[in-house]
């Protein structure tokens, strides 16, 4: 004879909490499916540069998400010294071979800076003239590395991020790591002086790591448009799978803002004043550096 079966109550309000729980599956695809209803719908706004805040929310940054958390475990350091309201121009060094650094510090600051801050980087002429990466890179609130844009973006009272060194940081061989380039002539200094907004030193550790560049195809280089055509460990002899970057750990710290609102804005056309200045952040960058590589230790030590 089959015994009765039992009747398990449930406990509805329990339910309902699942269902209605901001972690749940239920919460997590109803919000995926407003925000295609959204997007379809054509609800949603980007501002004058491309920005798309809720694109970059909801897709962008949860992709980079997984690199910055698990892969490169970046830890963040001096975060008390970004404000949570007004522009300030942020300053790193700039490494990787790819510039994998410039998204890092992006994930970081809107993650773990306590307003979430967007960084509105400045990116080089060739990110703009690749058609779906310039795409993307409008989308993320980036924007092109001219005096005009940095400044209109300052004027909105937007956290901007600029890497001087350029393609000459990025592209430096594994051997020249953590040595700082050239920070060119000092625009961004006089961009800061101009705009009276502070100049906020930053500094990146583990971004050398990633794909280490013992040498460059120069001849390939000058063929393909390109600042250089690194070769590295991995690539191009492993093809596609030389392409995912090694699982250094990083490290990313904030120096003390170097207030610009002391001088006056026509001080921007005085030589002396940028070159001092620029020298002034390049070295405080360096000794960032130094600081931050003796906390961290070896680069692929997992904690």
């Amino acid at each position: 004879m089959r015994p009765e079966a039992q009747v398990i109550p449930l406990n509805t309000d329990a339910a309902e909490h699942l269902v209605r729980e901001p972690g749940g599956l239920d919460h997590k695809v109803a919000s995926a499916l407003q925000f295609v209803r959204r997007r379809l719908a054509g609800e949603y706004e980007i501002d004058e540069f491309g920005f798309d805040p809720e694109l970059n929310e909801n897709v962008l940054l949860p992709l980079l998400r997984p690199l910055y958390e698990r892969w490169f475990r970046v830890e963040m350091f001096g975060m008390e010294h970004i404000p949570d309201t007004g522009s300030a121009l942020v300053v790193g060094n700039h490494s990787g071979t790819l510039p994998i650094d410039g998204v890092m510090l992006q994930v970081g600051l809107h993650d773990d800076h306590p307003a979430h801050r967007n960084l509105r980087l400045l990116g080089a002429d060739l990110v703009y003239q690749i058609p779906v990466l310039a795409h993307l890179a409008r989308k993320s609130g980036h924007t092109l590395a001219c005096q005009a844009d940095a400044s209109r973006l300052l004027a909105q009272g937007q956290l901007v991020g600029v890497f001087p060194e350029g393609f000459k940081g990025v592209g430096k061989p594994f051997s020249e790591r953590y040595r700082l380039q050239r920070f060119g002539r000092g625009g961004f200094v006089a961009t800061a002086l101009r705009a009276q907004v502070p100049i906020i030193p930053c500094a990146i550790v583990g971004a050398e790591e990633i794909y280490p560049k013992i040498a460059d195809l120069k001849p390939l280089a000058r063929l393909l448009g390109f600042p250089y055509f690194p070769v590295t460990p991995t690539w191009p002899l492993f093809g596609l799978l030389g392409l995912v970057p090694l699982p250094s750990k990083w490290m990313i710290a904030f120096g003390e803002p170097i207030r610009t609102d002391e001088y006056d804005p026509a001080q921007a056309e005085d030589h002396m004043t940028v070159f001092n200045l620029t020298d002034q952040v390049r070295e405080t960058i360096q000794n960032m550096l130094y600081d931050l590589l003796r906390r961290r230790g070896p680069a692929f030590l997992r904690a």
